[in-house]
């Protein structure tokens, strides 16, 4: 009875607090627009099977690209073999995808494979100057992501809840959070097959994300 009571009261609240959400979002989309800080990336970083080796620093993209608030190069060795990571955290990724990023940024010209891991999310794999790489995007909330409509889908299906009502009112956190992790792991091609590389990056990658994810920057 208690319930049956007070169930249109409960969904008259949910209503309208999801108008007023909708309504400051439409009239006032600039208002209390929530700062994102840089973010400083740890010295090291555990990586299950590689021993963490000296890295040299990665061409900053700070300076050409304001959506870049922080930066690092991480190596690992394993058998003589050398995996690079390079990490970038970006503010307002919200129209661009992984794709068109690396080739922007990095001045990769091949084309990329997009594949997908259950529990992990979407990402790309191709080769570029004898190395083989993989880059992804990984999200605030919701699996990983390559292209800009994997991207744009998990905002609308992860961003926007009931328990990010009150932050996002309070103007502390965005309603679309546009924020992305890039990755982009690479190794030597040498004289294994595309496919053998893609399984080093892949099974790196994996264990990769699992450390990341839940430890993505507050805004």
């Amino acid at each position: 009875m208690y319930w049956k009571k007070n169930r249109i009261n409960f969904l008259a609240l949910i209503f309208s607090t999801g108008m007023l959400v909708l309504g400051k979002v439409i009239l006032f989309p600039n208002a209390d627009k929530p700062k994102i800080n840089s973010f400083v990336f740890p010295e090291e970083i555990p990586l299950a099977q590689w021993k963490p080796s000296v890295a040299t620093p990665i061409e900053s993209l700070t300076k050409k690209n304001s959506d870049v608030l922080g930066e690092k190069h991480y190596r690992y060795v394993k058998n003589d073999l050398s995996l690079d990571i390079e990490m970038r955290y970006l503010q307002n990724f919200y129209h661009a995808d992984i794709g068109t990023y690396i080739k922007q940024n990095l001045a990769i010209t091949s084309s990329s494979e997009v594949r997908q891991e259950k529990g992990v999310g979407y990402y790309g794999v191709g080769i570029d100057r004898q190395k083989a790489y993989l880059s992804s995007c990984i999200n605030p909330r919701g699996e990983s992501t390559f292209t800009h409509p994997q991207f744009r889908d998990n905002r609308y299906f992860k961003d926007i809840s009931f328990d990010r009502i009150m932050p996002i009112l309070q103007g502390h956190e965005a309603l679309i959070d546009k924020r992305c992790l890039w990755v982009y792991l690479s190794v030597p091609l040498r004289n294994s097959s595309p496919e053998a590389a893609y399984q080093v990056l892949e099974q790196a990658w994996f264990s990769w994300y699992q450390w990341w994810q839940p430890r993505f920057p507050k805004p």
